[in-house]
């Protein structure tokens, strides 16, 4: 007689695996259709359908998919945002991530309808008009990319700036490819008289000045526009920042690196925040799976664990050490270099 079967393992995961695109989907809608904006507080299916013009049933339907994903709460008939969506999702906030999500999620749904093709036949020829490493595109994200830093990222980064040995002496500090600038002007803030320079394209510093002007930093923060690749970033500084962008020269880092290194001052520091890959590049899955799509396309970036630690050691710095820390956006590794 057959037997059935011996099942030692589970699909539990698996099936995960296949429900995710819906959820990311009610995500997307829910952002595009500005649900999270009329939920701050308790209503009823039929107060969010009239109130953003949507079919009742179907409605009612949407907002429980997204009750069953955590965005919503729903109680007695009522739905209401949760303390993730309110902070984050609702066009008000500071902290608002519509954008960045919304813009992720369009851009990473093209190239994942083309997985089949991507797998077998490789990157297209010629990069697409979205190339990630253009100017143009560097542009798009600069705004949402502020919202992210509010977040979280600049308030992270600058109580690690704010505790370093050092930083009570430090006099002048480079943020390179500050975008926005917000991490920039956080640190700068957290200090009672340091000063700072943005360092990034002209197109974007002029993004970062907006920014510098709502915060009334004008008077301790200023701009300076270039390629870092082949520009000149300056020189004098007691402490560079370089977060999350070093990727874009990880053919040619050591140049990059020696130029940061010969622009501090004698005692001066150097802190990296970048992800890194490890386990044969497979971990941490949220780097892995953020760039991946963008791999496929031609542009990876990432970069191993110790890759710009390594830099560091090569082109002189006395001392690195180096953490991980965890984000919203995943482990990042904390590089900190130091001169002398």
């Amino acid at each position: 007689m057959k037997k059935l079967p011996e099942v030692n393992v589970s699909f539990k995961e698996l099936y995960g695996m296949l429900i995710a695109p819906t959820k990311a989907k009610l995500l997307w809608t829910g952002i595009e259709l500005k649900v999270f904006n009329h939920l701050s507080e308790p209503k009823t299916a039929k107060d969010v359908a009239e109130k953003i013009g949507t079919h009742s049933v179907n409605t009612e339907l949407f907002l429980e998919g997204l009750a069953a994903c955590d965005l919503l709460e729903k109680k007695n008939g009522l739905y209401r945002n949760t303390p993730v969506t309110q902070e984050f999702l609702v066009e008000e906030s500071p902290t608002y991530l519509g954008l960045v999500f919304a813009d992720q999620f369009q851009k990473d749904y093209q190239v994942l309808n083309d997985l089949p093709r991507l797998v077998k036949k490789g990157p297209p020829t010629t990069l697409p008009e979205t190339d990630m490493n253009s100017a143009e595109m560097c542009l798009k994200f600069t705004h949402s990319h502020a919202s992210s830093e509010r977040a979280g990222i600049a308030q992270q980064v600058a109580k690690i700036i704010s505790g370093l040995p050092e930083f009570p002496s430090f006099g002048k500090m480079l943020d390179l490819g500050g975008g926005p600038g917000l991490i920039g002007i956080g640190a700068v803030a957290a200090h009672p008289n340091m000063n700072g320079v943005i360092f990034d394209r002209p197109a974007i510093v002029k993004v970062a000045e907006t920014f510098i002007r709502e915060y009334g930093m004008e008077d301790r923060v200023e701009v300076l526009g270039g390629d870092y690749k082949y520009d000149s970033i300056g020189n004098g500084y007691d402490l560079v920042l370089a977060n999350d962008n070093l990727y874009y020269g990880k053919n040619d880092t050591d140049s990059i690196v020696k130029k940061i290194y010969e622009a501090l001052n004698p005692a001066g520091v150097f802190i990296s925040f970048h992800g890194g890959l490890t386990h044969e590049r497979t971990k941490p899955d949220t780097m892995v799976l953020g760039m991946i799509l963008d791999g496929l396309m031609g542009q990876g970036m990432l970069v191993d664990q110790g890759f710009i630690a390594d830099s560091m050691l090569r082109v002189g710095f006395k001392s690195v050490r180096s953490c991980t820390l965890n984000t919203d956006w995943g482990p990042m590794d904390l590089d900190i270099g130091r001169k002398m």
